[in-house]
């Protein structure tokens, strides 16, 4: 059934099969999300030649010119998500972002590609909002971490689908044609879920909660967030996360054209096996392992995320110090699957602590810091030092540049762990 977002008697009672409908088609819109967001990384080499573009310029390209319109775009769009049908507004912000995905195709200079990623970045910022918001409506509790690690699904089959898809499509017919191919499907994905989604009404999977009629202030939902001290440690931790996870993204395949003359059909192929097929696995199983091991202790969710972040450090070094292409794919593997598997946990926990009618906002919140010290300042502050490495290092500088970043995981996995120590008050308040 499809609801018109009016208000209804509470609880509404899905069967598990639209459950999993409505998780599964959630999850397809940020596999979406991430392909037309990511699939930049795999082209970035061609539109430099084709351009005649500095890394600075690219870094500048693929980071700061989206995240700074997603960053700030979440917070207006999750306040309508609190107040007005979540659906109805993430059709429309997927349905925007797509042809904005075919417009980066058609682009015939820097400013036009530039204007085309802003307003990528602009339809993307309401999708996490609204999708995670939907989600806690639909899932209860206990099964949430799990629900989240299926949509979180979305991050490595999203990179999946842009490395291999944008990799071969480039090789064989230019990087325009792999915008293109990406951006159409999004518009029909748009009509699909307007259709066919449900608006669950707020509180649903808690047994109907009563709500305050009024959606707060941004500022008011920001001040409380940030006076839960869990909550804080996790952002911070999840952007100094997202800082080397970016930059890993969407310089790897520059780095390996650069240092090992691969092909964008080649490295497409691996990293969507590495990055795409390894990513999905740590996802789902890190969501389903944190619900297991919340039945002992809820703080078992933040505990995992820290061990998992702080082990990808060492072994990301490793990428860099490798001699050979093969080595360096088999040592991306483990920190991809570390980055991955923590993901659902820290969604899920998110929307726990989060008041109901603060629930998309508080995702805005969380994904301001995550993309504001990930990807905005993440890969513009690589291709800033891949220019300033370069008189020494040559095409290797980008190498050094990338193996700097490597000590943002320790960084975040001491805040992710600190983000336990006040995890049951927290949540004990947010249950009032």
């Amino acid at each position: 059934m499809k609801s018109d977002g009016m208000p209804k008697d509470l609880p509404v009672v899905y069967s598990a099969n639209y459950v999993r409908y409505a998780v599964g088609i959630l999850s397809v819109g940020y596999l979406f999300n991430f392909a037309d967001r990511q699939i930049l990384s795999i082209l970035m080499q061609p539109i430099k030649q084709e351009m005649q573009l500095s890394d600075t310029e690219l870094g500048f390209l693929s980071g700061l010119a989206f995240a700074m319109f997603y960053t700030v775009m979440g917070f207006p769009i999750a306040r309508l998500a609190d107040k007005y049908s979540r659906v109805n507004i993430l059709a429309v912000c997927i349905g925007l972002w797509s042809f904005m995905t075919v417009l980066s195709g058609v682009a015939a200079n820097f400013l036009q590609l530039l204007a085309a990623r802003m307003g990528v970045g602009i339809g993307e910022a309401g999708g996490n909002p609204a999708s995670h918001s939907l989600i806690a409506d639909y899932v209860p509790v206990d099964k949430r971490s799990s629900a989240m690690g299926i949509y979180a699904l979305g991050v490595p089959l999203g990179l999946l689908v842009g490395f291999l898809l944008g990799g071969w499509l480039e090789q064989l017919y230019g990087w325009r044609t792999a915008f293109l191919a990406l951006g159409f499907p999004g518009v029909i994905l748009a009509l699909v879920l307007y259709f066919t989604l449900d608006e669950p009404p707020r509180g649903n999977s808690q047994g109907g909660i009563k709500i305050a009629a009024e959606t707060p202030p941004v500022m008011e939902v920001v001040r409380h967030m940030w006076r839960i001290p869990s909550y804080w440690h996790m952002a911070l931790g999840a952007g100094l996360q997202a800082f080397g996870t970016y930059g890993v993204y969407q310089w790897m395949p520059s780095f390996l054209i650069r240092s090992y003359g691969m092909q964008s059909g080649e490295i497409g192929t691996w990293l969507a096996l590495i990055i795409g097929g390894g990513g999905a696995v740590a996802a789902f199983t890190g969501g389903y392992f944190a619900d297991m091991m919340a039945k002992r202790d809820m703080r078992w969710q933040m505990w995992l995320c820290a061990i998992w972040i702080f082990s990808a450090g060492p072994t990301s070094a490793l990428i860099y110090f490798s001699g050979t292409q093969t080595m360096a794919l088999v040592y991306l593997l483990f920190p991809v699957l570390m980055v991955n598997a923590y993901i659902g946990p820290l969604y899920a926990m998110t929307q726990n602590l989060a008041p109901l009618r603060m629930r998309a906002m508080a995702a805005a919140v969380l994904f301001f810091v995550i993309n504001f010290i990930g990807l905005a300042i993440g890969p513009q502050v690589i291709g800033i030092l891949s220019d300033f490495l370069a008189p020494d290092f040559g095409q290797e500088s980008l190498r050094y540049a990338l193996l700097a970043t490597s000590v943002s995981f320790v960084w975040s996995a001491y805040h992710l762990w600190r983000s336990a120590g006040t995890l049951r008050a927290d949540l004990a308040r947010a249950a009032e």
